[in-house]
């Protein structure tokens, strides 16, 4: 009796595949790459996801490590539950808590190109967001609400800047 034609077909070696590339993606899937410095290495590939996470006072599954008890909610919570495991690694924690009260500069910034616009609409119009609108600058035909957003957003990134041209505006110039 013949083979059915799928059957057959499955069978046949792909020579157009790299088993090598195929490999390394699977190994890749399986065992990602942390990004996290400090969990990076206090890793154990030996042990599993959960386990690690537990060693380093971390929750695996945040509905099981904080429960919601029906009682808790009727007011009849008879206090927490602890659970006796101990954390082996607790200067992952303290580092990981160092690091997130580290303060963050605000990297944000604007083009040069939006500054010129910005800095031309404040230079000819002052406060007057209808006559930036009219303007004949205005290439992209904003709204005075959407001037207004990118001044003040011009406003908060660059402070310093804005300061120093508004000076420099007030000051008459001699002839």
């Amino acid at each position: 009796m013949p083979k059915a034609k799928k059957t057959r077909r499955k069978m046949k070696f792909d020579y157009n595949k790299d088993r090598k590339k195929l490999k390394k993606r699977l190994m890749k899937k399986a065992n990602p790459r942390i990004e996290n410095k400090q969990l990076r290495e206090a890793w154990n590939p030996r042990k599993s996801t959960a386990r690690n996470l537990q060693d380093m006072g971390l929750a695996y599954d945040p509905n099981r490590s904080l429960p919601i008890n029906k009682d808790g909610r009727l007011g009849l919570n008879k206090g927490p539950k602890v659970t006796g495991h101990i954390v082996t690694k607790p200067y992952v924690l303290n580092q990981l808590e160092e690091e997130a009260n580290l303060p963050v500069k605000d990297t944000k910034t604007l083009s040069s190109d939006l500054i010129q616009y910005v800095q031309h609409m404040i230079r000819e119009h002052k406060e007057d967001y209808k006559a930036m609108a009219r303007d004949e600058k205005n290439y992209y035909q904003d709204t005075p609400k959407q001037i207004k957003r990118k001044i003040n957003e011009y406003k908060r990134c660059h402070a310093q800047h804005y300061e120093a041209f508004v000076a420099s505006l007030a000051v008459p110039v001699a002839p």
